[in-house]
């Protein structure tokens, strides 16, 4: 059994949820927050059985796709003085982890 942890846009988590369940994958959902551009994330623990990894994954990836935004930067020019100035910087896509499940139990 495996587990995976994906980590996707809070703009594609709807989609990728609605996937994986109507694929009859449990889901459970997690508010996270990322580093770079401090955005909302949502982590995704997704348990499956080894042979079902690779459908997990596609299904993820289908609905989870990169794109490029612009985003408000800031940059200090002087003492107390900043500016802003927009930055074209990559969202979206999935980052995934798969790991090994040594005991799995429902109660």
């Amino acid at each position: 059994m495996k587990l995976l942890i994906a980590i996707v846009s809070n703009d594609d988590s709807h989609a990728v949820v609605s996937a994986l369940t109507s694929a009859r994958y449990s889901v459970t959902k997690l508010a996270t927050t990322g580093g770079f551009l401090r955005a909302g994330n949502t982590t995704l623990l997704v348990g499956t059985e080894d042979e079902k990894v690779q459908e997990c994954i596609d299904i993820i990836g289908k609905d989870s796709c990169r794109r490029t935004e612009m985003v408000p930067a800031t940059a200090s020019f002087d003492v107390g003085r900043y500016t802003s100035y927009p930055v074209e910087v990559q969202v979206g896509g999935a980052t995934i982890f798969v790991l090994n499940v040594e005991q799995f139990v429902k109660l």
